[in-house]
C-alpha cells in the first residue's frame, strides 16, 4: 500500500516545533509510518519555483491536510488572504480530509481575522483543540487511527488480537509455550497438557489469525519480541536523589517476553529497597521486610505491563527514587473508568484482553478490577501513604512512596524557607544535626535550632537520645500509625548491600 501524505499548514515560525515534532512522530510510530509520509515545506530543497504554487501544489498531492491554528494569521497576499487560509480553501475545493487543530484553550488572544477562520472551520468540520506538543500527537494519533479504520486500512480489532504480519509460528518460543501451560494447570487449573501442539494452544487462547500468530502471541511468546514490537521494553532506572538526574547513576533497559520483563523489573525495584529483618520469635527462619511490600510493586508493574498501549511509541518507565517510586505506562485509562474510580471498587477494563487472560491463567492478575484496592490497602496497612494515581492523554502513571512526606502532606506543614531546602536532604539521609542544616541554609546556630525544634514540634523530626552538639535529628515515622504488631527488626540496607537506613 502507498503511503498516504500528508499536508502540514500553519504559520511556520510560530508553530515550528510543533510541526518537526508531528514529522518527527509520524516517521517513528511503528504503526503510522507504514501508512503516511509527512510534507513540511522546510524539509523541500532550494528551488526556482515560487512559494505560494509550491504550497498549493503540495496540498494537491497530498490526500490528508493538517491545519495547525494559532495566535499568527500569516502575511496576507493583495488579496488579504494568508498562506494558512489559502491553503485551507485548497484542501476543502479539492476534496480532502481535513484535520484542525487549534492551539490554547480559547481564542480571545489571536489575531482577528485568524479567529474569523477558525469559526469558518468550525462550521465546517470538526476541529480539536491542544495545548502540548504531546496533546497534539496524541490527538492526531487518534484521527488517524479513526481513519485507517472507516477506511478499511487497518482492522477494527484491537491491537493485541490482530496479526502480526511479519511472524510465523516459528517464531515463538516453544519451550516458553510449555512453562506457560504447567503454570497455568498449576494455578488455574487449564486444560490443555505441556505437550500441546504451539498451533493449538494458540488457537485455543484466541492468539492466532489466519494462521499467524498475533501481536499479543508474539509479545507473551516470542523468541525476540521487540523485533516486531520495538517499543516493547521496561526501563528502569535509579536515581539517588528526590528528582530525576542526568545521567541516571544506574540504568537498565529489560527486554524479553512480557512475563521476562516483569519478573526482571519487579527485581531490580527490591534491589533498590532497604530489606529489614526480624528475630526468630515466631520462627526458626528471621522474617524479612521491605519498605515496600512486594506484591504492591508487583501490582505495579504488571499493571503498565497489560494495561500500557503496544501501538503508541514509547516504552515502560520505571523510577526508584529516595522517597518514591513511579511506574509510567503509554496508554491513558480507558473510559468508564477514572482516576477517582481506581479507589473505589470498579470492574476491569483493559485495551489488552489477550495479554490480560494469559496473565491471569499465569497467576499475576485476577481480572476483577481489584489491583488498586489492594495496592491502597496494603500500603496503608504498613504505615504508608496511600499510592498516587495520576494520568493524562495517551499515559497512566503510578507513584508508591517510600515514606510519608508526600507534596501534599509537605504544602500542609506550615514551614519556612530554610525547613524546605532540608527536605531532599532529609529524604536521602533521614537524618541530620544542627550542622547539617547551617551548612544547607545557611542559618546561625540559633536559628537552626529553633527551625530544628519546630519540625520536632510539627512532627517531621525525631531527636535523638544525645544532648548538645552530638544531638542528631530522624526523619520521623508516619504518625500514628498502630504498629504493635510489628516484628522487631534491623534494617539492613538494600539487597545489593548498601546499608544506607539505620534506626532512630
Amino acid at each position: 500500500m502507498k503511503p498516504l501524505r500528508i499536508f502540514i499548514s500553519s504559520v511556520q515560525k510560530e508553530f515550528a516545533a510543533e510541526r518537526a515534532a508531528l514529522r518527527d512522530y509520524l516517521k517513528n510510530d511503528p504503526l503510522l509510518k507504514r501508512f503516511f509520509e509527512v510534507f513540511l515545506f522546510e524539509d523541500l530543497p532550494a528551488s526556482d519555483r515560487r512559494v505560494d504554487a509550491v504550497y498549493l501544489e503540495e496540498v494537491a498531492a497530498s490526500e490528508i491536510y493538517i491545519g495547525l491554528f494559532g495566535n499568527e494569521y500569516g502575511v496576507p497576499d493583495k488579496t488579504g488572504v494568508s498562506p494558512t487560509e489559502r491553503e485551507f480553501n485548497q484542501a476543502a475545493a479539492l476534496g480532502k480530509l481535513r484535520l484542525i487543530y487549534v492551539k490554547g484553550a480559547d481564542d480571545k488572544s489571536k489575531h482577528l481575522k485568524m479567529q474569523a477562520l477558525i469559526r469558518r472551520a468550525g462550521s465546517e468540520l470538526v476541529r480539536r483543540r491542544f495545548i502540548t506538543g504531546d496533546g497534539l500527537c496524541a490527538a492526531l494519533y487518534a484521527s488517524l487511527i479513526d481513519h485507517l479504520v472507516r477506511t478499511g486500512a487497518i482492522q477494527s480489532l484491537p491491537f493485541d488480537e490482530q496479526a502480526c504480519p511479519e511472524a510465523a509460528l516459528d517464531d515463538l518460543d516453544g519451550e516458553a509455550i510449555r512453562r506457560f501451560l504447567r503454570g497455568a494447570h498449576r494455578r488455574r487449573r487449564f486444560p490443555l497438557s505441556d505437550s500441546t501442539s504451539v498451533s493449538e494452544v494458540l488457537a485455543h487462547l484466541n492468539l492466532s489469525r489466519d494462521g499467524r500468530p498475533t501481536w499479543a502471541a508474539v509479545l507473551l511468546f516470542g523468541r525476540q519480541p521487540q523485533r516486531f514490537v520495538s517499543c516493547a521494553e521496561v526501563r528502569c532506572m535509579h536515581f539517588h536523589g528526590t528528582s530525576v538526574q542526568r545521567p541516571a547513576p544506574y540504568y537498565r533497559i529489560f527486554k524479553g517476553t512480557l512475563f521476562e520483563q516483569m519478573e526482571q523489573a519487579v527485581d531490580f525495584v527490591l534491589s533498590k529497597l532497604d530489606v529489614s529483618v526480624g528475630t526468630r520469635s515466631v520462627s526458626n527462619q528471621a522474617p524479612t521486610r521491605y519498605e515496600l511490600q512486594p506484591e504492591v510493586i508487583r501490582e505495579a508493574v504488571v499493571n503498565a505491563i497489560v494495561h500500557r498501549d503496544y501501538a503508541q511509541p514509547g516504552a515502560i518507565q520505571i523510577s526508584v527514587f529516595a522517597d518514591r517510586l513511579e511506574v509510567w505506562n503509554p496508554g491513558e485509562l480507558l473510559p468508564p473508568l477514572t482516576l477517582e474510580k481506581l479507589r473505589k471498587p470498579h470492574r476491569s477494563v483493559t485495551r489488552n484482553a489477550r495479554v490480560c487472560e494469559a496473565f491471569y491463567l499465569s497467576g499475576n492478575i485476577e481480572k476483577y478490577g481489584t489491583g488498586t484496592l489492594m495496592m491502597i490497602q496494603e500500603s496503608v496497612g504498613h504505615a504508608l501513604p496511600e499510592p498516587d494515581f495520576t494520568g493524562g492523554p495517551g499515559e497512566f502513571k503510578v507513584t508508591l512512596w517510600r515514606d510519608w512526606l508526600t507534596g501534599s502532606v509537605l504544602a500542609s506543614l506550615n514551614l519556612n524557607d530554610r525547613q524546605r531546602a532540608v527536605i531532599p536532604h532529609l529524604k536521602i539521609s533521614r537524618q541530620l544535626t544542627n550542622a547539617d542544616y547551617r551548612h544547607l541554609t545557611g542559618a546561625i546556630e540559633r536559628t537552626a535550632a529553633r527551625d530544628l525544634d519546630n519540625l520536632v514540634n510539627q512532627g517531621l523530626l525525631v531527636k535523638t537520645a544525645k544532648t548538645g552538639r552530638g544531638m542528631a535529628y530522624h526523619l520521623a515515622l508516619k504518625p500514628d500509625i498502630n504498629r504493635t504488631n510489628q516484628t522487631p527488626s534491623k534494617t539492613i540496607g538494600r539487597k545489593n548491600g548498601k546499608n544506607r537506613r539505620k534506626p532512630p
